[in-house]
């Protein structure tokens, strides 16, 4: 051969061990936006292929894969690999997926009942190496499994693809000191515990390659058995019986029956397109961009095609023609240009708009802004009416004289857009309420929000992009073409600067496939019973949440200073003690260097381990504390630590954090809520995340002094009390947790005295403290265990019993329950009182532990969500009253089962009053809902 030109190269995937490999090689799941399907496994096997082609323009590529069924080597040996778990739930789709991704990849899979995927690689190898016409390629095994070394010879090696490394017959020597043909005879005598091949005890694969190596081949080991002492010798003896079966299962099978030459190996026609497709829907954007370097994009290079020596691609490489692998019946998905979209840039034009506008009974609604604020200035409205139609009226852009000024613009669509009988839907149209309010416009009529249905009929992706693909098949104008990519070093452009025929058709799809979205999920939410919590309750909840943001609530600065002034403080003289307890100064938020006082110095007990030492984390230091018979001074660090990570939160976490987000103007901070933020339902907030501001300290509680009302104004705070227990006793029906709240008594008292079998005058603290715990523990379907760790001195046999107890006394819990568990069970989701449903994958999962954790979100879902729901049914229930009324009450703020609002000072009492009616009439259940309200200037007096 030319001495420039490498010789030709067949590279032999080993398809299960590289898809088991690249499962594992990803710990953080990974879901697709557009299927929700799982995705880690796929993402890193695409990256090996990606990588494949780039790196080393291979000229011939399979995959061995071994198909479903038993083996020759079951049928030698029935305890084959019977001691393998089962792989984990999520692998199987994965593994499927990759084996489509290798056919467009134009690699041919290769699988033969009753063999494996190496016998399929021993095989081919034996053919390529025995026919003339291949004699000058070379076979690379991409594989780390030690089995297939047996194969390795003078043109036959094996590769790592994720290090580079490469096994050939020089490096086996150096690394083990055999040759390939002594390796079948090691793995005889080393056994596989995976496979579960019996080898001789105490003997593993380095002992095996030493006796091979001296005495060359396993039948020269036991022809000098009389060489070997003691319980080796035995060993060997009594393993003899069973070497022969052994090496028959370790011993590849190169003479299979299935039709292949190298040829059909030969690199053909990717599927390009349907590889873009499917990256997308998988959400791979960094292969997406690799496969458009691979392809030979010219606005991307590859470093590797500048080499003039070894062109990255041979001509036609990718072409498409005859050798096209796998048939695929794809048209793509549809765009903006099967769509019609228009700007309206004259009067006339905004005329003829409104006039259509007012025949319809509802449009949908976006805005295209300058910024991501809620005060970023409108650049243009977008209005659509009719599926695959959009309409785009700009305010401001680089040619100004082409259309209308932005007033003219505001006006002419301010009694459409604030008329409320005319129905408005959109995507996330929370931030286009705010945006358009900040423009003077009061956005009403909204009836429906494609991201909150999304939601509810459980998409795995709530993004305009991600719906329109996997809902509509249609792919949306990407706004990177538009402003320009994302990057440290990139500098994007706003949307004012792009010209008015270039964001036309983006906005005004945007418009367009909300409406679409809109028309499609209405019957799904309503055929699967979501349509009243949609309506009654989600939907409504936008205008109300948009209000609440708005609104925000006051913080005095000052306070916020004075609280971080004093705990600065206290933070220093608790450093100070932890350096006099540890006899040392150190860095305390190094937990390097704090395990090393704490375990080396101090010679305290480890609690638990990571993989770079001794866990000094906050469960570590609390038991440590906990510690009596290590000493007052060793545990005193301990707690001393507690606290100082307690205050380092406090201030760095909230006080400082507060502080910074008090808007300028207002004087307030203004959260954003989130009603998508948790799976049961719940409201979740962030900037900043208010639903976490302490309450379990003194200290902690503290912080809510610095929320205050305004000048002549109270604040008022009305909680649900033990709302929970009380859907609890609503759903089981239980006869007992009913009567005790429909008396009106100690909740948790009376479920003491019940369990406890004491009278309920007779309760002491501990008992009632025990009561309170598997009250709340049992809504989130609580161990034995997890009450044994919340309980000091419990056990878990008698946190069992205590358990046991309860549910005896409380049958009707017990009972409900299990019913959730059973719902979950046979439908795969739960629902709560207004049909929300929670999806439980969980629950079927192989893994014990991982259906465990499934039956306790069964349980917590059910009741946490109607609790959900309860208090948003309230939320929207109040608001209506407010306006319809005209109250001067404003709700400021939502927290867990908690509502803040804020009222003149002379009306506070009659509103409060308001306040407490709705939230306990918002729903009817078999127990009374209770409703505490507190009015002061402040949160902290006032809760």
């Amino acid at each position: 051969m030319g001495k420039d030109k490498p010789p030709p190269v067949l590279y032999l995937i080993d398809g299960h061990a590289q898809i088991f490999r690249a499962y594992y090689a990803i710990r953080t799941p990974m879901t697709s936006p557009v299927t929700g399907e799982p995705t880690q496994a796929v993402f890193a096997f695409a990256g090996m292929l990606i990588k494949l082609f780039n790196q080393f323009r291979p000229q011939y590529v399979a995959m061995a894969i071994d198909l479903p069924g038993k083996t020759f080597r079951d049928e030698l040996y029935d305890q084959y690999k019977a001691t393998r778990e089962p792989p984990p739930d999520d692998f199987h789709p994965q593994e499927q997926r990759i084996f489509e991704l290798t056919k467009l990849f134009g690699i041919p899979l290769i699988g033969v009942e009753g063999a494996e995927a190496d016998d399929v690689i021993a095989t081919i190898t034996r053919r390529v190496l025995d026919d003339p016409a291949a004699k000058d390629v070379f076979v690379r095994i991409v594989s780390k499994d030690k089995d297939l070394e047996q194969l390795i010879g003078q043109r036959v090696s094996m590769f790592d693809m994720h290090t580079g490394a490469t096994i050939d017959v020089a490096s086996l020597m150096e690394t083990k000191g055999i040759k390939p043909q002594q390796v079948i005879d090691v793995l005889t005598l080393a056994g596989d515990k995976v496979d579960n091949i019996p080898g001789v005890d105490g003997i593993g694969p380095k002992t095996a390659a030493k006796l091979v190596q001296q005495y060359d081949s396993l039948d020269g080991v036991l022809a000098n058995l009389d060489n070997f002492k003691g319980k080796r010798k035995e060993n060997i003896e009594k393993a003899r019986e069973h070497l022969s079966l052994s090496r028959q299962l370790v011993a590849l099978k190169n003479d299979l029956d299935f039709p292949f030459t190298i040829q059909d190996a030969k690199v053909g026609a990717m599927d390009a397109t349907t590889l873009k497709r499917l990256f997308k829907e998988m959400g791979f954007r960094r292969h997406a961009n690799d496969l458009e370097t691979l392809l030979g994009n010219p606005s991307k290079p590859s470093k590797r095609a500048e080499n003039k020596e070894f062109p990255l691609f041979a001509a036609g490489l990718f072409d498409a023609g005859p050798e096209v692998r796998l048939a695929i019946s794809d048209e793509g998905h549809a765009s903006a240009a099967e769509c019609t979209y228009h700007a309206v840039t004259t009067h006339e034009q905004l005329n003829d708009l409104i006039a259509t506008l007012k025949k319809q009974t509802i449009i949908s609604v976006d805005t295209e802004t300058i910024g991501l604020s809620h005060h970023a200035k409108i650049c243009g409205i977008c209005l659509s009416w009719q599926a695959k139609h959009g309409i785009y009226v700009p305010l401001y852009s680089p040619e100004p004289e082409k259309h209308l000024k932005p007033q003219i613009v505001l006006d002419a669509l301010r009694p459409l857009l604030e008329d409320v009988s005319l129905h408005k839907c959109g995507h996330n149209l929370k931030y286009d309420i705010l945006v358009l309010h900040h423009a003077g416009i009061n956005l009403a009529g909204v009836t429906f929000d494609s991201m909150i249905a999304s939601h509810l009929l459980g998409m795995p992706s709530h993004s305009l992009d991600n719906l329109a693909i996997s809902q509509l098949q249609h792919e949306m104008i990407p706004i990177s073409s538009l402003i320009g990519e994302r990057g440290r070093d990139l500098k994007q452009r706003t949307m004012d600067q792009v010209p008015i025929d270039q964001i036309t058709p983006y906005a005004a799809e945007d418009a367009d496939i909300s409406l679409r979205l809109y028309e499609l999920f209405t019957p799904q939410l309503r055929t699967m019973g979501l349509d009243k919590l949609a309506t009654d309750v989600e939907m409504s909840l936008v205008e109300v949440l948009a209000r609440i943001e708005r609104h925000g609530i006051k913080l005095n600065p000052d306070e916020l200073d004075r609280q971080k002034e004093n705990l600065s403080k206290r933070i220093e003289q608790v450093c100070s003690e932890i350096y006099e307890a540890a006899d040392q100064t150190f860095n305390i938020d190094s937990p390097k260097q704090l395990a090393d006082v704490l375990f080396n110095k101090m010679k305290l007990p480890v609690i638990k381990r990571t993989k770079t030492g001794p866990s000094t984390d906050i469960e570590v230091m609390e038991k440590l504390a906990d510690l009596n018979e290590v000493g007052e001074q060793n545990t005193a660090i301990a707690r001393l630590i507690v606290e100082y990570r307690q205050l380092r939160k406090l201030v760095n976490t909230f006080l400082i954090n507060l502080r910074n987000g008090i808007d300028n103007k207002t004087g307030r901070i203004h959260a954003t809520f989130h009603q998508m933020g948790a799976a049961t339902g719940r409201l979740s907030s962030s900037n900043p995340n208010l639903q976490n501001i302490p309450i379990r300290t003194d200290t902690g509680r503290q912080i809510r002094k610095a929320f205050i009302a305004d000048q002549d104004h109270q604040l008022i705070c009305a909680d649900y009390s033990q709302i929970e227990l009380r859907i609890l006793a609503h759903l089981s029906g239980d006869l007992a947790l009913t009567e005790a709240f429909k008396t009106d008594q100690d909740i948790h008292a009376a479920v003491a005295a019940r369990v406890f079998n004491v009278d309920a005058t007779e309760i002491t603290s501990d008992q009632r403290g025990h009561a309170k715990t598997i009250n709340f523990g049992i809504i989130y379907g609580i161990t034995a265990y997890g009450l044994s760790r919340r309980i000091d001195g419990l056990d878990v046999d008698d946190a069992k019993q205590l358990i046991d107890d309860y549910r005896s006394q409380f049958p009707g819990i017990d009972t409900f329950l299990r019913k959730c568990i059973q719902q979950a069970t046979d439908l795969g989701y739960v629902t709560t009182m207004m049909a929300r449903r929670r999806p439980i994958p969980q629950i079927q999962s192989r893994n014990g532990n991982t259906r465990a954790l499934g039956e306790r979100l069964a349980i917590n879902s059910v009741v946490q969500g109607s609790a959900a729901d309860l208090i948003k049914l309230a939320m929207v229930n109040l608001d209506r009253r407010i306006r319809r009324q005209n109250l001067s009450l404003k709700m400021i703020l939502q927290i867990h089962d908690e509502l803040v609002f804020e009222a003149p000072q002379d009306q506070a009492k009659k509103l409060s009053s308001i306040v407490r009616e709705e939230m306990e009439g918002a729903m009817m259940l078999n127990v009374p809902l209770k409703v505490d309200v507190g009015i002061a200037t402040n949160w902290l007096i006032a809760k």
